[in-house]
C-alpha cells in the first residue's frame, strides 16, 4: 500500500524556492519601508511604502487585515493605495468542504472609473492541486491544475475568454520536488517560451539556485541564465549574491536588528560597465529595505 502523497504546490508555486532565492532580499531599487502591527482584535495593519532611486514619488498603502478567531477559514483583507485605488479581498476556507477554498477580490479606481473582481476557487488534496478564476469584467476564465506523486510533479493552465469562445493562452510544465532540491521547467506562452529553475539546499546553511530563460521577444534568440546562492551567517544575518550572463552582479544583506526588526541593503553592479556614467540614468543601484512587525 503506498503513502499518502503530500499536496502539490499550486502552479503559481512551482519553482518558488528558485525564485524566491533569486528575486526577494535585493532592495536595490530605492528606499522601502513596511510596519505591521496587530491588534487584540485579530486585526492586522500594514503600512507599506517605497521610493525607486530614479524618482522623488513615494509609492505606498495602508491594508488591514481580519482572521477569523473562531477558526471558521474567513479573512477579511482591505486595502487603500496612494494612487488612490481601494482593494478588497474576501477569503473562506475549508468553509464549503474540507479542501476547499473560495477567494474574491475586487479593485476600484474612483478616479479611472476602472474596477475589477475576480473570484478564485481552489481545491487541494492528497497529490492534486486545482485552482480556476473568474475575471467578471472582462470575463475570461482561467484554470489551472498540478499532480503531484513521490516529488514528480506536472501541471498545465489554460486562459479561456467566455465572451469571444476562445482560448487566451496555455502553458504545461513538470518538475521534481525532493528534501535538499528542487527543479522545475516550464513551457508558457503558447509553448513559445521556456523557463528552467533549479534550487539547492547544500547544507543548513548555504542555498543555491539558477534559472534559465528563452523567450524570442525578450531574449532576442538566445537564453538568459542567472545564477544565485544564499549564505546564513548566524541565525539573524544571511547574505545573498547573483550574477547573469548580462554581467549584472546584484548583493543583498539582511540583519535582524531586534525581533520585529529587520534591516536589508541591496546593491546591483553592471560589471560591464564599472567605469562608465549612463546619462539616462545610474548604471549601478544601491538599496535599503527596512520590515517593523510587532
Amino acid at each position: 500500500m503506498s503513502l499518502p502523497q503530500p499536496v502539490p504546490p499550486s502552479w503559481k508555486d512551482l519553482g518558488k524556492s528558485s525564485t524566491d532565492l533569486l528575486q526577494k532580499d535585493y532592495p536595490f531599487q530605492g528606499v522601502a519601508l513596511e510596519v505591521k502591527t496587530k491588534t487584540p482584535s485579530n486585526v492586522t495593519f500594514k503600512v507599506a511604502g517605497s521610493r525607486a532611486s530614479n524618482s522623488s514619488i513615494i509609492i505606498g498603502d495602508l491594508e488591514a487585515k481580519w482572521i477569523d478567531p473562531r477558526k471558521r477559514g474567513i479573512t477579511l483583507t482591505n486595502a487603500w493605495t496612494t494612487a488612490n485605488v481601494l482593494k478588497t479581498q474576501i477569503e473562506a476556507e475549508n468553509l464549503l468542504a474540507k479542501g476547499v477554498k473560495l477567494d474574491l477580490v475586487t479593485s476600484l479606481a474612483p478616479n479611472k472609473g476602472s474596477k475589477t473582481a475576480v473570484l478564485n476557487a481552489i481545491y487541494k488534496q492528497s497529490g492534486f492541486h486545482t485552482r480556476a478564476a473568474f475575471d467578471a469584467f472582462k470575463p475570461t476564465l482561467t484554470l489551472d491544475t498540478v499532480v503531484g506523486r513521490d516529488g514528480f510533479l506536472v501541471g498545465a493552465e489554460a486562459s479561456y475568454n467566455v465572451t469571444e469562445g476562445r482560448l487566451n493562452r496555455y502553458a504545461l510544465a513538470a518538475g521534481f520536488n525532493a528534501p535538499e532540491y528542487a527543479v522545475a521547467v516550464h513551457a508558457l506562452n503558447d509553448l513559445k517560451s521556456f523557463t528552467a529553475s533549479y534550487y539547492h539546499r547544500v547544507s543548513a546553511d548555504i542555498e543555491a539556485g539558477a534559472k534559465a530563460v528563452y523567450d524570442p521577444k525578450l531574449t532576442n534568440g538566445g537564453v538568459s541564465i542567472e545564477v544565485g546562492t544564499k549564505t546564513y551567517l548566524d541565525p539573524a544575518a544571511f547574505v545573498k549574491a547573483k550574477i547573469n550572463n548580462s554581467g549584472v552582479l546584484a548583493l543583498g544583506y539582511t540583519q535582524s536588528l531586534r525581533p520585529g526588526l529587520k534591516a536589508s541593503v541591496g546593491i546591483a553592479l553592471d560589471t560591464q560597465k564599472l567605469n562608465e556614467v549612463d546619462p539616462a540614468g545610474p548604471v549601478h543601484k544601491v538599496g535599503l529595505s527596512f520590515v517593523f512587525d510587532s
